[in-house]
């Protein structure tokens, strides 16, 4: 037994004193707005943080000089090191067993997490997802470190926030605000970063919520600008005035990049089912991955990492047309191979790149096609960029900033704008998911934004049923049902088979003023026989079914194969406790109550 005056005693006891003196903090106001500026400074630091260790392996892998970037190499240094996307895929599929041996489950991001758990994330799941992109692209595998940039903002933000007890909507804004001073970093642009917390990560825009992004957001990029981050505008000069006959061509070049993404979304899903169709593991896939990717490396260093150095490259020099399409090519298949044998990563800067070679290839065919159109090239290659990105990341007024943010040019943004809303659009009707959300739909998951779903789905069938459900044998015959169950004594009885099994609703006046014969079996008087609700079905889904069965009231079964009879639920009691709950998201969301 420990001395009492034992330090490890006391510090046990001071612990135990802070934790529970913290109070449930109703923070609204300048507390949140302080506390995203400190979520701002860490993400900043974290952000150029994890850039510089990149860099480092670069340096080390690939011999690039401080200040350079692996994409803008001209020429691998030597043959081997197209060997280190294989090496760290080999790295990574040891994590992969590592992970499968402790039965980690998968990760959870930023927009999941703020649409389904209230803005809970894990530092566990952080970590991975952190170190993994590292590795991804420290070894020149095609992924941006976007992915992990926002998910050590967003994930630090919600373990902050759980801390001091914020309510739900406080710790969904200050995931957003993680996330949104994560963006502001890496591109030194805080606009930028506040719209992509409003648009993909918190989902809503509201006058409530500008102050604690907006404070992220310029605390993280005066953070990184401060511990000597690498800021990302691009150098446009001499660009011709727009006119308004060129916003057609604008317009459809939006419209090429939306097919665009939607045809790199695909092929990214693509690839992982022929990894899955070839039965190849998925410790070994980043390895066969990491050596096609190196193939394309030997042929251009521009189609490894997230292409940073390659993007400045395309706008500072003006190659043919038949190169920057076979750069095209090998970045979109490195990118796809990379994603699609599972290194980790995301599309954010992937998807600016390819879109700027978009642009540049469309001004490229419409001076053959068109010449009197006039399409500048470099402005050609801004519009491209964004109309891509806005339909791969999503967010086209994250996008817009960025190229107002990044060219410091304000005539290119109203072109850029009607560009990204006709990508955004033809997403939207034709797919509907963006990559981040088309990657939660391969799973399984049905969410679409980072609107706050979470508290629908758990106001499923099972808490609102009522469990005092009457029944009665279904092969009783209408006089003794009337014996047993007389008119008043119950609006409806549920009538099952042996052991329970549902057969159908009765509804008790409509039996007692029946002119049947009495020796008729109550089951054939039976109603809703093949519509039935189960306890998991969420608010919508058992709406849904009352609306095709056109029924007032549904039994509840344990599942649909056995139909045992668990409970009844109204269609008016759902709809009132739906009503109810939407009231308290909304008086959450406003800070109300």
């Amino acid at each position: 037994m420990p001395a009492r005056n034992d330090p490890q005693v006391y510090a046990r006891r001071l612990r135990a004193v802070l934790i529970n003196s913290i109070p449930v903090l109703e923070a609204r106001g300048i507390v949140i707005v302080l506390m995203a500026g400190l979520v701002g400074i860490i993400a900043g630091a974290l952000v150029t943080g994890m850039s510089e260790l990149v860099q480092g392996l670069h340096f080390l892998l690939f011999d690039v000089q401080p200040g350079g970037r692996l994409s803008a190499m001209f020429s691998l240094a030597s043959p081997v090191q197209a060997m280190f996307p294989a090496i760290g895929g080999l790295v990574l599929g040891l994590s992969v067993i590592w992970l499968r041996r402790r039965k980690f489950r998968t990760p959870v991001d930023p927009i999941e997490a703020n649409a389904l758990y209230g803005g809970r994330m894990s530092l566990t799941d952080t970590f991975i997802i952190v170190g993994q992109t590292m590795i991804s692209s420290g070894f020149g595998a095609s992924v941006g470190l976007e992915a992990g940039y926002t998910q050590i903002g967003s994930g630090i933000a919600s373990r902050l926030a759980r801390a001091f007890r914020l309510r739900r909507n406080d710790v969904r804004i200050l995931v957003g605000c993680g996330a949104a001073g994560a963006i502001a970093a890496a591109f030194d642009a805080p606009l930028t970063g506040a719209f992509y917390g409003f648009e993909l990560v918190i989902g809503i825009y509201s006058v409530a919520n500008v102050a604690p992004v907006m404070t992220a957001a310029i605390s993280a990029s005066l953070t990184a600008e401060m511990f000597g981050g690498v800021p990302f505008p691009l150098e446009l000069s001499g660009l011709p005035t727009l006119t308004a006959s060129q916003y057609v061509p604008f317009l459809l070049l939006g419209l090429l990049g939306g097919a665009a993404s939607i045809a790199i979304m695909n092929l990214v899903s693509l690839i992982e089912r022929g990894f899955a169709r070839l039965s190849i593991d998925a410790s070994l896939r980043p390895f066969i991955g990491g050596i096609l990717v190196g193939l394309l490396g030997l042929v251009t260093p521009q189609v490894l990492s997230s292409g940073h150095g390659a993007l400045h490259r395309e706008f500072a020099m003006n190659y043919g047309l038949a190169v920057v399409a076979s750069v095209f090519v090998m970045k979109l298949a490195a990118s796809a191979i990379s994603l699609g044998s599972g290194f980790r990563g995301g599309l954010f800067f992937a998807s600016l790149f390819l879109g700027a070679l978009l642009g540049k290839v469309f001004a490229g065919v419409m001076a053959m096609a068109a010449p009197t159109t006039g399409i500048d090239p470099a402005v050609a290659a801004v519009v491209g960029m964004t109309s891509l990105a806005v339909g791969v990341v999503g967010g086209p007024l994250t996008m817009t900033f960025l190229a107002l943010e990044s060219t410091r040019d304000l005539t290119l943004t109203g072109v850029v704008l009607a560009a990204s809303i006709m990508s955004a659009i033809l997403v939207r009707e034709t797919f509907g998911y963006s990559f981040s959300t088309w990657r939660f739909h391969l799973r399984g998951e049905t969410i679409r934004s980072a609107h706050d779903v979470g508290w629908m789905r758990s106001l499923n069938v099972g808490s609102m049923m009522r469990k005092d459900v009457r029944t009665i044998d279904a092969s009783t015959t209408l006089a003794e049902f009337r014996k047993e169950i007389p008119l008043g004594s119950a609006q409806r009885v549920i009538a099952v088979e042996q052991g329970q099994h549902y057969v159908g609703v009765l509804l008790v006046p409509e039996l007692h003023s029946d002119l049947s014969d009495g020796e008729t079996p109550v089951q054939a008087l039976a109603q809703f026989k093949d519509a039935v609700l189960v306890p998991s079905m969420n608010v919508q889904s058992a709406a849904e079914t009352f609306q095709r069965a056109g029924a007032e009231e549904l039994a509840v079964v344990e599942d649909f194969d056995d139909r045992i009879v668990r409970g009844l639920l109204t269609e008016s009691h759902l709809m009132r406790r739906y009503a109810e709950e939407l009231d308290k998201a909304r008086r959450d969301l406003s800070g109300e109550g």
